[in-house]
């Protein structure tokens, strides 16, 4: 028989100060009483579960005299006896209450937990990270902000996109998809349960219409192939730095921010290739660009200002703002409206071109206007061609075969004003 523990009385429980663990014996067995070395008093009970030792807490001493630890053990030991495990009851419990409070947070304070770890956690760049914010504390916060994101649903979705679908139909796509992340995130997190109610497939398709059916204008204005030689002999025409970084931005066909933040130290003077790092790329990748031989002329002639490292920088050698850049685009155009013309307006859209359309401008003479492969115009702007397969294979990309396109498409833009005629 194990040795069973003296029974000890309220007062001797009362002296014990010796750091360590200290059976009081009487029923039911197993109660002690534990002293840490700064002197704390708590209750432990140790009772054996089937083939595990557990040791249940029963709260601190004095608070919990001699006699209620006692009660509280036999009601544990009734407990145990009748089947129930009052340890894994309590961490059920806990975590009960842990999901309670969880699921009670709002929209808004789980999208700014969600913000934090996962957007700027993943560093991406600063003009995204505020498109995030502002998109849902414009149009999702006013609705769905307050409420506890394990309550929203479907009706709740359709109350903050159903205003501006059919108005501002790419923006309204754009929350549904923040929304739909915000959810998910939750959903892992055990901040709600059940199927995500702003996600698109085989759930609000079948009531918001298709984004392609009604939109009325697709992409940024471009100019017409026939009309933008004679533009860039427009914009030729003009003094400045932000002229010139227009005109880089054309002859490469690449993103104003691209250009703006372009770093003399990028630009390979030997085989005229400027190097985009991925940090600056849409697709986080690197992009390498062949400057055609008018590219590089234009560098050459571009001022290089002391101590600072951009091609095209602000009068504080800063980097230049996207305003700046539109506001030459911009000034050509009022300058052809003054003159009594319509100036370069998109074909389809027939709103003004702007910088980014320039892009579709070169696609549109890649596909129309010469014979270059689809992929050889996709990969100069730096667009993901092919399968993950295929890319995995792909070895090059394609410098030399983008050098031969880029050099075509700066003749295209630098015919001379015969060869364009009058706009």
């Amino acid at each position: 028989m194990p040795r069973r523990a003296k029974e000890l009385k309220a007062l001797e429980v009362k002296r014990l100060s010796k750091p360590g663990r200290h059976a009081v014996g009487g029923a039911p067995p197993g109660l002690s009483l534990s002293i840490s070395q700064s002197g704390g008093k708590s209750w432990i009970f140790r009772v054996t579960i089937g083939d595990e030792r557990r040791h249940i807490g029963l709260g601190s001493y004095p608070t919990v005299s001699l006699a209620q630890a006692r009660e509280l053990a036999i009601e544990e030991a009734r407990k145990i006896k009748s089947g129930i495990d009052p340890v894994a009851a309590r961490i059920e419990e806990r975590n009960a209450r842990a999901s309670k409070k969880r699921q009670r947070i709002t929209f808004a304070k789980a999208f700014d937990r969600f913000h934090e770890t996962k957007i700027e956690g993943e560093k991406q760049n600063a003009k995204h990270i505020k498109q995030w914010r502002s998109t849902l504390v414009t149009y999702a916060f006013p609705v769905i902000g307050d409420k506890p994101i394990s309550a929203i649903t479907m009706e709740d979705v359709l109350e903050v996109l159903q205003p501006i679908w059919q108005t501002k139909n790419e923006t309204a796509s754009r929350v549904r998809q923040r929304i739909e992340t915000v959810l998910d995130w939750a959903k892992v997190m055990k901040m709600r349960e059940g199927e995500n109610p702003a996600r698109w497939k085989g759930n609000l398709e079948q009531i918001l219409p298709s984004s392609a059916k009604i939109k009325t204008v697709d992409g940024h204005p471009a100019i017409a192939l026939d009309e933008i030689a004679a533009w860039f002999h427009l914009l030729r025409s003009r003094d400045g730095i932000a002229a010139l970084a227009l005109q880089f931005l054309t002859l490469t066909a690449t993103r104003s921010g691209e250009v703006r933040g372009a770093l003399w130290e990028e630009i390979d003077w030997k085989h005229s290739i400027w190097t985009i790092p991925a940090e600056r790329m849409k697709a986080k990748a690197e992009h390498r660009v062949p400057l055609s031989s008018v590219a590089v002329d234009l560098l050459k002639a571009a001022p290089k200002m002391k101590d600072c490292p951009y091609v095209f920088p602000s009068p504080r050698n800063g980097q230049m703002s996207d305003m700046t850049i539109s506001a030459v685009m911009r000034r050509i155009q009022e300058a052809e409206v003054r003159k009594g013309k319509i100036g370069f307006l998109d074909p389809r859209s027939r709103r003004p071109a702007v910088p980014h359309g320039l892009r579709s401008s070169f696609r549109d003479w890649a596909a129309e206007r010469t014979s270059f492969p689809r992929e050889i115009a996709e990969m100069a702007l730096a667009h993901t061609v092919g399968s993950d397969v295929e890319r995995a294979y792909r070895r090059t990309d394609m410098i030399e075969k983008r050098r031969e396109i880029m050099e075509d498409w700066a003749r295209f833009l630098s015919k001379t004003t015969n060869e364009v005629g009058e706009t």
